[in-house]
């Protein structure tokens, strides 16, 4: 075997592992883009799981206040059109805008209680007023854990070859679920 046989033989070698190198670590690319994208959906996932069970508690705490405030009827309103805004929302983007609009509405229905003293001695409201509160506390962990998997796959998506690798494997950009502005304020409730 000739001297020139053998140099061309390294270099095809060579030429070979570099080519399974990054074809290796264009797949180890591949996987990771689609598992920052499925963690985006479970991550969305589980802020639906709590904002559905936000919606769930919302008829019982309206039912316990209706008795309260049969003249808040605008609140009362407000809030089933929320509410069925985020049922009929077909995107990540309608759910989010149909949710912070009933956060800002939930924020006046809870104040009611320092109007009508008597309410804040009902035990079912307290109760209730309780659990969701705790389940406003859970939407803001999740929503924190999403917007964490958003940002994940939003900066990888900007790097050079993030950019193609995402392209390839058909990944978009996500998209937050950020605060209005208006509702970043403490709620005014005048009556």
């Amino acid at each position: 075997m000739g001297k020139g046989l053998k140099i061309t033989l390294v270099v095809i070698g060579i030429i070979v592992l570099l080519g399974f190198m990054v074809f290796s670590w264009g797949i180890g690319e591949y996987n990771k883009i689609i598992a920052m994208d499925e963690n985006v959906k479970a991550s969305w996932a589980q802020v639906e799981n709590q904002l559905k069970r936000r919606y769930d508690l919302i008829p019982n705490l309206i039912e316990t206040v209706k008795g309260y405030a049969r003249h808040e009827k605008e609140i009362f309103e407000n809030i089933a059109e929320a509410r069925t805004k985020y049922f009929q929302a077909k995107d990540v983007k309608g759910k989010v805008q149909a949710s912070n609009q009933l956060e800002g509405v939930l924020s006046r229905l809870l104040m009611l209680k320092e109007t009508y003293p008597q309410l804040k001695a009902n035990e079912g409201f307290l109760k209730l007023q309780d659990t969701l509160e705790g389940t406003e506390n859970r939407i803001a962990v999740e929503r924190k854990r999403y917007n964490e998997s958003v940002q994940m796959v939003n900066t990888y998506r900007r790097t050079v070859f993030g950019k193609i690798i995402s392209a390839l494997a058909g990944v978009s950009a996500a998209e937050y679920y950020d605060i209005p502005e208006a509702q970043a304020e403490a709620p005014k409730v005048k009556f």
